[in-house]
């Protein structure tokens, strides 16, 4: 999994670009044997269409004998990209919180500076 649009942003700023309406969405390949989802950051003024033609002629290139062998992979993609993407904000910002911790401050340490 590869997510794209955060390079430079700390967990501060991600939190605070999806309290203004930033999300993370995924598009579902034609091939599902591919684990390797990207995962791309919209953020709150981006509209999702150029990440979903790109992903559309990638999966129409690698995935073209899939066409006619998996109609409902088609459809599954075809609504995702149509739609805007699959949502999952809340799972990538759960592995980050994981990964990088609010760091919480001691209170009483502070107050001595």
């Amino acid at each position: 999994m590869k997510t794209e649009n955060i390079e430079g942003l700390s967990l501060f700023e991600i939190n605070l670009l999806i309290q203004q309406g930033g999300r993370f969405v995924m598009f579902p390949n034609l091939m599902t044997k591919l684990k390797d989802y990207t995962i791309y950051f919209i953020r709150p003024d981006e509209k999702t269409i150029k990440y979903a033609l790109k992903h559309f002629f990638k999966n129409i290139a690698l995935g073209w004998r899939a066409l006619l062998l998996r109609p409902s992979y088609i459809s599954k993609s075809l609504f995702y990209l149509t739609f805007g993407g699959k949502d999952c904000t809340q799972h990538i910002l759960a592995n980050l919180k994981q990964i990088n911790p609010v760091n919480n401050p001691n209170l009483y340490c502070l107050q001595y500076v």
